[in-house]
């Protein structure tokens, strides 16, 4: 037998070992990140096609061949080997490099998009934003903006790292299911479709998109620009008001918040995705399950305060109907929400608090959804309380071997172990049902039922 200290430079020596394809496949991807940063930083404004079709055509390649490379030899089953070894994924020198580099790209592209070659009126775009016209143009006739090569970026990371979790999830359907259609959401209804509509002189719309996550669905300035749409607009105002009131508290009883969390949002998206590696990172402590519940219903209740007092304003003209201007509330409320926590801290801080960290502590939807689906209420002629939601995740106790995979791998940070052990259906408001909890389990003693 090995001593220990051998024992554990061995399995750190394979865990950061690459075979030559995927080394190669690092290769392209590299390079191709490397032209979109050439054409950034130097501020490139000509053959902006070739350009952009070959660094995406590298990366696609590099990554399709990589994930190919990494699990085409392996036994079915879920693969999280060496997460605890790796610098990248053990909130390591690598995991803070990322960190930093997303969060700053992210303060860039809310606070500093000239920094990215956004142009002002009347100039050319240059640099990253200029990369992106060709595409642009092919999609609304329109000149790339910050938020399009955003759209952009978040839509091909989603598509290729999709590809992986599927490839790497590949012997589990429900997992391939839910990631396909996630892929689906986001490309089609979230990309794709709001640029068309935009070609059309339509209102840039993203339907999966409801209220209270889309904040700013009763802005005046959102209303006015869907009634100016005429009756297509007025489709698009209902819609956005059956979504919240009614398709949502419907699927959630039938499904859960899974339907919407772990199915359609691009926030949950992005986290099953490239967010995947990250995953065991997630605080499961007493201290921070009472953090998360304290600061996720803080936002949901400062989210339907500033839309009253928006729509009070706009119907009645009192604009300090809780002593703050309701302009003044909207803009605090974009600003540290729907900037700062969902986007620079939301994503930008995978590498070192795991990640689901807007879905856990910030996000109004998953507070609402989290309600709906805990909930129940005592109806007079019923003996028993009557669930807000059938979903759940039941348990076998008997068959928990307390081996841990369960807890260590839920994004949401539940400490789901606890739940099996005392043989205790697991009913957390924050649950996303992602079903990683079942499908690491060697006994089979998690289990996703409506009930």
């Amino acid at each position: 037998m090995l001593p220990y200290k051998s024992i554990s430079l061995t399995a750190h020596h394979h865990s950061d070992g690459l075979n030559p394809g995927q080394k190669m496949a690092l290769s392209f991807i590299g390079f191709g990140f490397l032209l979109q940063l050439v054409y950034w930083l130097g501020f490139r404004s000509e053959g902006a096609g070739l350009w952009l079709w070959s660094s995406i055509g590298l990366v696609s390649a590099g990554s399709l061949w990589y994930t190919i490379n990494q699990y085409k030899n392996t036994l079915p089953g879920i693969k999280n080997n060496h997460n605890w070894l790796s610098s990248l994924t053990s909130r390591g020198s690598l995991a803070w490099i990322l960190a930093i580099f997303l969060t700053g790209f992210y303060i860039l592209l809310y606070w500093y998009p000239e920094f990215l070659g956004l142009a002002k009126e009347g100039e050319n775009n240059r640099g990253l934003v200029a990369l992106f016209d060709p595409l642009s143009f092919g999609l609304k006739g329109k000149p790339a903006s910050q938020w399009f090569v955003y759209g952009a970026l978040y839509t091909l990371i989603i598509l290729l790292l999709g590809i992986k979790f599927i490839y790497k999830y590949r012997h589990n359907k429900y997992q391939v299911y839910r990631t396909i259609s996630i892929m689906f959401f986001q490309t089609a209804i979230a990309f794709i479709l709001p640029e068309i509509m935009q070609s059309l002189n339509k209102p840039y719309y993203d339907f999966k998109n409801i209220w209270p996550l889309n904040y700013y669905f009763f802005f005046d300035w959102n209303i006015d620009a869907m009634m100016a749409a005429g009756t297509f607009g007025y489709f698009m105002l209902f819609w956005g008001i059956l979504s919240f009131l009614v398709i949502t508290p419907v699927l959630t009883y039938f499904y859960g918040k899974r339907w919407y969390c772990s199915w359609v949002c691009g926030c949950g998206g992005l986290a099953e995705t490239a967010g995947d590696p990250f995953r065991h990172l997630s605080d499961k402590s007493l201290k921070a399950w009472k953090i998360e519940r304290w600061v996720i219903h803080s936002v949901l209740v400062f989210v339907v305060l500033m839309t009253v007092s928006v729509l009070v304003t706009r119907f009645f003209g009192i604009r300090n109907i809780f002593l703050i201007d309701s302009g003044t509330l909207s803009h605090v409320y974009g600003f540290l929400i729907g900037a700062a926590f969902s986007g620079v801290v939301g994503v930008g801080f995978y590498p070192l608090l795991g990640s689901r960290v807007w879905c856990r502590f910030g996000c109004p939807m998953a507070a609402y959804l989290g309600i709906l689906q805990r909930f129940s209420f005592k109806l007079p002629w019923k003996k028993e309380a009557v669930r807000m939601s059938k979903f759940r995740i039941t348990t076998n106790g008997s068959q928990c071997i307390s081996c841990g995979n369960c807890s260590t791998y839920c994004e949401m940070g539940i400490d789901v172990k606890a739940y099996a052990q005392r043989q205790e259906d697991i009913v957390r408001a924050s649950c996303v049902g992602c079903g990683i909890c079942s499908a690491v389990c060697p006994r089979g003693v998690l289990r996703l039922e409506n009930l």
